[in-house]
């Protein structure tokens, strides 16, 4: 199956925790020894629920069942490459946690996320959802590991 320019990202809660994936086990991974949330590539003709809940089960052993749409997230990098990411946070799911194979699963107090070695942009989506934003759009343009800009819901943010 061919990868598409879709991708998904989910933010597991339980008990005020988000399960994070600390990226340490792919060779040549652009996320390498960052943290994020699971996820990945929509393969041809998968819808991005389809995938979120292929890839959450492929790389956690859990089946969702409740979850939400929160956000579109547009990556333009200098590869001139575009990626659009259907963010989502679930906290509702069952079966027993894997052993995933792209790093390791730590369930982490949503106050100490922030303080995890994280891309400059997720930080910026963190927040919202911390925040409760209602569906919202946001567009990161990356140099390298550098966030150059950010435009959310149309509008330019200041970056620090």
């Amino acid at each position: 199956m061919e990868k598409s320019c879709l991708t998904t990202l989910c933010y597991i809660e339980k008990d005020n925790q988000y399960l994070m994936l600390h990226r340490i086990s792919k060779k040549n991974d652009i996320n390498k020894n960052k943290w994020i949330g699971v996820g990945g590539h929509a393969l041809s003709g998968e819808s991005p629920e389809e995938c979120l809940l292929r890839e959450v089960k492929e790389e956690t052993g859990y089946t969702l069942t409740s979850w939400r749409f929160c956000g579109l997230i547009t990556f333009v990098t200098e590869t001139g490459l575009t990626e659009y990411m259907c963010l989502y946070t679930a906290d509702g799911f069952t079966g027993m946690e894997i052993e995933c194979d792209e790093g390791v699963l730590e369930w982490v107090p949503k106050e100490k996320v922030l303080q995890l070695s994280l891309w400059e942009g997720d930080r910026i989506f963190l927040r919202l959802l911390e925040e409760k934003v209602p569906f919202f759009s946001l567009k990161l343009v990356y140099d390298g590991d550098h966030l150059c800009e950010a435009v959310l819901n149309g509008v330019p943010m200041e970056l620090k």
